[in-house]
């Protein structure tokens, strides 16, 4: 068994970082006895891989804090005991956050409920503005260090998972041309494939500050880079899914040799028939879509 070392991320190291400063912060301004586990939530919970995810997650935070002490104000202008305000709250709030149909977890306003319903000393309507304010302490200095200290860029790993791709290719072209009647299955390079669609998705969904433009360029080119990918491997399924492979032309011959492809299939191409014509033109035009993703991959 493979023993796996610790590892401690960039992420969590910044999401440690935005805790603190945040509670440092809420500490000085904060509205509440408990502004600085509010901060810390706040903090926490966006520091995400993208900007989207942190977008997403402060809004679940804005949602699930306003949510909570409306309803907690609204549950304490009723003439009924606490416990029974927090059994409808409750109701109440699991009810409302299914009727939104989001993922977004009901825990946090019930928690900001119980404590208003609870608590007979505080305020209610102070209390809960105090605590909308903790809580976008956190959640201003969270998306702060998120965006601006080692902004999270998957770029790197979509190119290293296309130059795997292309290592995958040239075993999957010598297994075709090895010589006997076994084809590979080209559906290892498709679930590949995925893998990098959702990298590249990954990709979109971050928001450098300081590089927007570098970026989107980045992106078309990572993107153009997909699509002939994609392309490449519908060109891998129609060679997978043969009985048996046409014999080489001298041209795709050479041009395989060229990439270091080890080609057992001796077979000459005497006669030209139609499966011939078919298995070359694939092998063709796979490998001038290797030669173009290769030079996009060299462009930086």
């Amino acid at each position: 068994m493979k023993k796996r070392g610790l590892h401690i991320g960039l992420r969590t190291i910044k999401t440690a970082l935005a805790i603190i400063i945040a509670m440092v912060a809420a500490g000085q301004f904060g509205g509440t006895s408990d502004k600085l586990i509010f901060a810390m939530l706040g903090a926490m919970s966006v520091v995400e891989p993208t900007f989207k995810d942190s977008m997403r997650a402060c809004l679940s935070q804005i949602i699930g804090v306003c949510s909570g002490a409306l309803i907690s104000v609204l549950l304490l202008a009723l003439p009924i005991s606490g416990l029974t305000a927090v059994g409808i709250g409750v109701i109440v709030i699991i009810v409302f956050y299914n009727g939104l149909r989001v993922r977004i977890s009901p825990s946090l306003p019930c928690f900001i409920m119980v404590l208003i319903c609870t608590s007979s000393s505080l305020h209610p309507i102070l209390y809960a503005l105090g605590r909308i304010w903790d809580t976008a302490i956190g959640l201003g200095v969270g998306m702060a260090i998120n965006m601006l200290v080692f902004p999270y860029d998957n770029s790197r790993q979509i190119r290293a998972t296309m130059e795997s791709l292309d290592r995958d290719l040239i075993l999957f072209l010598e297994e075709v041309f090895d010589g006997d009647a076994v084809l590979p299955d080209p559906d290892i390079l498709a679930e590949k494939l995925d893998g990098l669609h959702k990298q590249m998705t990954l990709f979109a969904d971050q928001r450098l500050l300081l590089h927007r433009r570098k970026q989107r360029q980045e992106l078309e080119r990572l993107r153009l880079c997909g699509r002939k990918a994609r392309e490449l491997v519908t060109h891998l399924a129609v060679l997978g899914h043969m009985e048996i492979p046409g014999r080489l032309s001298p041209e795709n011959r050479k041009r395989l040799e060229a990439c270091c492809a080890k080609v057992r299939d001796k077979r000459e191409l005497d006669s030209v028939m139609e499966l011939d014509v078919v298995t070359n033109f694939h092998v063709a035009q796979i490998l001038t879509l290797r030669s173009e993703l290769l030079e996009d991959l060299r462009q930086r």
